[in-house]
């Protein structure tokens, strides 16, 4: 019989060769995974790459889309599951993958694992490419023997946001590109139109009704002095960037963020139900609360308050209190997430409570945006429509006026 050599994981994580024979390769990876081993490389005769010397910078690549990563893992866990070694399946998903950038990342995670590395720590290598999210989950499945099983959940979990996400860009495009063209009409009306009708109505010396005056101002002034308004609309946005920069400004932006009126209970809808989502995902795949709680620390770099939140949690837990106390101690997450969670704790069932719960938040989420969605456009139609009625009506009004001297001539 052929004799093979063997990379494999322990369910502690160590790395382990050997050799052995057996008819073919894939009964020897059947046999290996029985064991609870997570099968590296299997290679028929020679010894295969753990030792050989890994090269190159240590970060490659860049940001990859969610749902081409979704893909990547739902294909990853298909083939880890069907005997495919760990290896071989990460080199073929990335000598044939679609995305040329998450192509070349795979090639280089291929050529770390075979030199040793855990599939975590060459991942890591990326950060880029793959959040704190996906190593926390993939150190768990590496640990506990089910990476098949842990890259099955990463792929539902970035396809639920990626849906929120896809949602939510679509509830905003369509009044965004109405919005835009209404400016841009309107825009033409008031540079374009009114200052052609001025010159007649001055050439002919009508006297102008109050609602002509005051258009014909607006369009003098923008006419004149639109190249001061578009630098000085630069320059506060260059400020209020740089403001935002601050840590002060960053904080009050922030803040201000989480408050604002209708958008301000929207946003932390979209937060609480990305952080109960993940949490709970990262729990139930055996990720321990203070890993779960530096996670979602450095997922939401986005908003400060939160991250500030969460860097409180983690340390009052790490002190020994417990997890809904440490929330409610905050004073920025509502009375309902930590009841719950206090529930959870109680129970021994934080995870699924804490999954019901960021159910409860994505509801909140569509049913916003399903209102958004019927409300805007119409409002948009409304307000636009009106305003080019009454720049039309200006421009009309002393043409009516003229055409009655002229009947009456």
């Amino acid at each position: 019989m052929p004799k093979y050599t063997y990379v494999v994981k322990d369910v502690n994580g160590k790395t382990m060769r050997g050799t052995a024979e057996t008819d073919s390769s894939d009964r020897l990876v059947h046999a290996l995974q029985n064991k609870g081993y997570i099968v590296l490389e299997v290679k028929e005769g020679g010894s295969v790459g753990l030792f050989s010397k890994a090269t190159g910078p240590k970060y490659y690549g860049g940001k990859v889309p969610g749902h081409v990563l979704a893909f990547f893992a739902e294909q990853l866990s298909t083939l880890i599951a069907g005997g495919v070694p760990l290896v071989r399946a990460i080199h073929l998903l990335g000598e044939y993958a679609s995305n040329k950038r998450l192509g070349f990342v795979l090639r280089q995670v291929a050529k770390d694992i075979s030199s040793g590395q855990s599939f975590h720590d060459a991942l890591s290598k990326h950060p880029k490419t793959f959040i704190p999210f996906w190593l926390a989950l993939l150190q768990a499945g590496e640990v506990g023997g089910q990476l098949a099983e842990t890259l099955m959940q990463i792929s539902a979990y970035t396809k639920t946001q990626e849906r929120m996400k896809s949602r939510i860009i679509t509830a905003i495009t369509y009044p965004a590109i109405l919005a835009v063209s209404s400016v841009g009409v309107l825009a033409y009306f008031i540079l374009g139109i009114v200052p052609t009708f001025q010159q007649i109505f001055t050439e002919f010396n009508i006297e102008l009704p109050p609602l002509t005056t005051a258009v014909i101002a607006v369009s003098s002034f923008l006419t004149n002095y639109w190249l001061l308004l578009v630098g000085s609309a630069i320059f506060l946005f260059v400020v209020f960037h740089f403001w935002t920069k601050t840590v002060s400004g960053k904080k009050r932006w922030h803040s201000f963020l989480l408050t604002m009126p209708i958008f301000g209970n929207f946003l932390k809808s979209i937060y609480y139900d990305r952080l109960l989502s993940t949490m709970s995902t990262l729990l139930r795949s055996g990720v321990t609360i203070l890993n779960a709680l530096g996670v979602l620390e450095e997922a939401f770099y986005g908003n400060v308050i939160i991250q500030n939140a969460l860097k409180q949690i983690r340390t009052e837990v790490a002190a020994g209190r417990s997890i809904s106390d440490s929330f409610a101690d905050t004073h920025v997450f509502p009375g309902l997430m930590t009841e719950m969670m206090r529930m959870g704790e109680e129970s021994g069932k934080l995870p699924s409570i804490i999954a019901t719960l960021s159910k409860f938040y994505a509801d909140n989420v569509e049913q916003f945006i399903a209102r958004f969605s019927a409300v805007i456009d119409p409002i948009l139609i409304v307000g636009v429509g009106s305003i080019i009625g009454v720049v039309v009506a200006s421009i009309f009004l002393p043409i009516f006026k003229l055409s009655q001297i002229g009947g009456g001539n």
